[in-house]
Parts: structure tokens; sequence; C-alpha cells
């Protein structure tokens, strides 16, 4: 009969050794003593010195001299130093505002920015977040190697933990905006272990763009059609690639296209540039298709003018064979932009499967041919599935506006886009025309916002532009 424990024994069970177990070593701990420990503090202060005038040279000369001031010339001079120098600082504000913002306003916030934000929540941010390394029982941590500051972000360069990698801080970009309480977070890799963490300060497209002013020059590698996060001018080139747009309904493809025919209309009155539309929802294009050579909206004249484009191209590069290797644009052999508006029409939706396929073969030529002989491909989607569309790796350059799911961000802009920062599927609804664009040869996206064209400013473009103003100018002439 088995013998039952007493009520409240504690059970154990013997451990036994696994024959198969290594030895296990631990790292014996010795007592550091205090004059060791007293050293090492100062020669952290020792060294600190030393370097302060070289990290902060401003703010050290600065209280030098201010304390050279009141040592020999007491507290009138220390008092007629600082208003001496702030009369200073304000006439070189007043009289040269942009130099005055860049040598101390924009230090100083960098200054300030690396104490208050960077440097304070920067070991908490980074361990929460998962970026801080353990090894034998110890924490390492990226190391900020400077802040500076422009009119609208914040660059902290930061030194990485050996036998980590830029991924590691791209993948987790959305923590650390939140951590430092920016709109979004961007990484730069400059080198080994070297990268930049771009913070914007605040939307710098919050507010829209009016149409831009007609140009009078024509640079169709660069066309003017929005504006890049930075400030400065998003150019969209044409001559020589095509251009994918993907975004839901209202998040503003028609922007992007208008700002791109807007910017070609020197070009097209001159006869060095056509524009060639498919509208198969005749909402968007139909409203300035004067400014067009052919357009088309429904699926027979759709197929139709595509197929006459691929004929084109290939009567051009048969003639350009052995001869040129690249377009330039005259009035015999212009630049054409094949303009399509809502291409799923062509490619998934249209009920006449002959219409679709012939449709993809003709998209398909046009993307893969026409580049170097002056024809590129425009086209504007809702849904970047491939099911729906599946030639978008023949576009090079691709512009994703406000999209559904996160994971159609990089279906629009490659592998690897979300998590460079390109967080498409977060746009604000009320910002139409923002977008992150990705382009040939450059794997970094960036944040542009589109501007937008007033149906005003198309009727005044097609009274302008249009193939009646011409055949008027020449009745007239």
């Amino acid at each position: 009969m088995l013998r039952q424990p007493k009520v409240g024994a504690a059970q154990t069970s013997p451990t036994l050794p696994t024959p198969a177990q290594g030895v296990r070593f631990t790292t014996p701990i010795v007592e550091t003593p205090g004059i060791v420990v007293l050293a090492s503090w100062i020669w952290r202060l020792v060294r600190f010195l030393v370097a302060l005038p070289f990290r902060f040279p401003v703010m050290v000369s600065g209280l030098s001299v201010s304390v050279a001031a009141w040592w020999w010339l007491g507290w009138p001079g220390l008092t007629g130093l600082w208003g001496a120098s702030s009369v200073v600082s304000l006439v070189w504000w007043r009289a040269w505002p942009d130099s005055h913002r860049r040598w101390v306003i924009l230090r100083v916030l960098a200054w300030w920015r690396h104490v208050t934000v960077y440097r304070r929540h920067w070991q908490p941010v980074l361990v929460i977040s998962g970026l801080a390394e353990s090894y034998q029982e110890r924490r390492y941590l990226p190391r900020i190697r400077r802040v500076t500051c422009d009119t609208w972000a914040d660059r902290v360069r930061v030194s990485l933990v050996a036998g980590t990698a830029p991924a590691d801080f791209e993948h987790r970009v959305s923590e650390l905006a939140h951590g430092f309480a920016a709109p979004s977070c961007r990484v730069t890799v400059n080198g080994p272990r070297d990268i930049t963490l771009e913070f914007p300060r605040h939307d710098t497209l919050a507010e829209p763009l009016d149409a831009f002013p007609m140009p009078h020059h024509v640079d169709l590698d660069a066309l003017p059609v929005g504006r890049r996060e930075d400030g400065s001018p998003w150019v969209l080139k044409l001559h020589g690639t095509h251009v994918l747009v993907v975004g839901v309904t209202g998040s503003g493809k028609g922007s992007v296209i208008w700002s791109a025919v807007r910017a070609m209309l020197p070009a097209v009155a001159n006869g060095t540039a056509q524009v060639w539309a498919i509208d198969p929802k005749r909402m968007e294009l139909s409203y300035g298709q004067d400014l067009f050579a052919h357009y088309a909206d429904d699926g027979e004249s759709a197929v139709a003018l595509l197929e006459r484009a691929v004929a084109d191209m290939q009567d051009r590069a048969e003639r350009y064979a052995g001869k040129l290797r690249s377009h330039v644009p005259t009035t015999n052999d212009p630049f054409v932009v094949v303009v399509l508006d809502e291409v799923a029409f062509l490619t998934a939706y249209h009920p006449d499967r002959d219409v679709r396929r012939r449709a993809e073969n003709a998209i398909a030529t046009l993307t893969s041919q026409g580049r170097s002989v002056g024809f590129a491909v425009l086209a504007a989607l809702q849904d970047p599935r491939k099911e729906v569309m599946n030639l978008r790796n023949l576009f090079p350059d691709k512009v994703a506006l406000r999209l559904d799911e996160a994971s159609q961000v990089d279906m629009v802009l490659g592998e690897g886009a979300r998590e460079r920062g390109a967080e498409a599927h977060l746009i604000d609804p009320t910002l139409p025309g923002v977008a992150y664009v990705r382009l040939e040869g450059s794997p970094a996206p960036v944040r542009v916002r589109a501007a937008y064209v007033s149906d005003e400013d198309i009727t005044a473009m097609a009274r302008n532009y249009g193939r009646d103003s011409f055949a008027g100018e020449e009745v007239t002439g």
C-alpha cells in the first residue's frame, strides 16, 4: 500500500544532471576598489571638460567672454557686453535674416533639442522600442553623435552598436516617431555604423497648394508639379521614364495628372510635346480634352488609341535604328505622353476579354520599349493588386497617394518602402495630393504634395492652349 505524504509537506523531485549538458562557467564577481571608482569619475570629468569647447564652441566662448568681462570690468562691463551683443544680433537679424537663422537660431535650436528632447528621452525610447542591445548582462545603446536643425526637421546622427544594422531602426520608425513626438521618422544610411534619423517638427505639407504659374521654359526631365516635405519643389520626370500613380478615391490622383499636364503646356503649344488621354470615367480628363492630341473614353476607342501609339512608337524606333540612341523632342518627332486614368478598367474590369488582352499587350509594349524613342505612360490606378494590374514593375517611377492597407505600400513603392518611412496608408484623408514618391535608382521614399489644379484653371488652360485657340490664331493670322 502506498504511503500518503503528510499534509502541508513540500515535495521536491531530485534534480539529476543531464549527461549531455556541458559545464557552465560564470564570471567571477570582484569588488572594485573605491580609489579606482573615484579615479574613473575624475577621468570622465576631465575628458568632458576638455571636449566641451569642441562640442559647444559658441556656448563656451560666450560664457568665457562673459566671465572675463565680469572679472575685469564688473557688472557694468558685463551689462554693456550683453547689451552690445543684443544690438548686434538684432541688426544682423533685420539685415541678413537668412544667415542669422542659419548661424544663430537653428544652432541654438539644435542644442536645445539635443539636450531637452533627444538626450533626455534617448535611453527610455530605445529600450522600450527594442533598439537597446544586451551582452553579458550589460546594456549597450547607440550613441548620438550630433543633432542639426533646419527650418522643418531635426536630424540626429547616430553611431550604431557593433553587430546591429540600419534595418533595425527602419523597422522601428513608427515607435521612434511617437517616442520623440514627431509626425514621422526616416532613416538615412551614411556609412558603416553611421545613420541619420530625420524627425520633422511639423507637417510642412498641411496647407494645400494652388496651381503653379505657367512656366516659360519646359524641362521634360523636371516638371514642377508640387512641393517636397523639405520645402523644395517636387519635379516630376516624364521624358525617358514611365510613372504610375496609385491612390484611393479622393486621394488626389487628378492633382498629379493635371499638374504634369499644366507644366507641359508650353511644349504642347510649340509642337514638341503631345498628350494622348484615356478617361474611362469621362469625368476627370474630359474637362480639358481640347488640350489633348487624341482622346478616348470607352474600351474600344481606348485600345485603338493605345495600339496607334504602339504603331507610331515602333515606326519611330525603326527610323532611329542605327542612327540615334536617345530621343530629342522636335516638331517632327514630339515627345508623347499617354495619360491613362483608371487603367484598371482596361486591364481588369472591362467585360470584353479581348479588349483587356489587347490593352494589356499595348501598355506592356509602350512601357517596355517607349522610353528611348520619346513615348511615356502616365497611368493612374486605385487598386495595386497584381490581379488588377500586373505591369507595375514596368513603371520605374511610382507615386503612392493615400492607400487602404499597409501591405499596398510595398506593392506600389517596392519591398521595404514602408520600413523606410513611406506610410501612405496613414495619410490623412483631409490632405488630398499628399503622397510618397520613389524614383528609379533611389530606395528612399520622399514625401510630397501635388498642387491642386481647379476647374477654373483647367478652363483657362483649354482656352489658352487648346486646339480651338490654335485654330483661331491661324485664321486671324
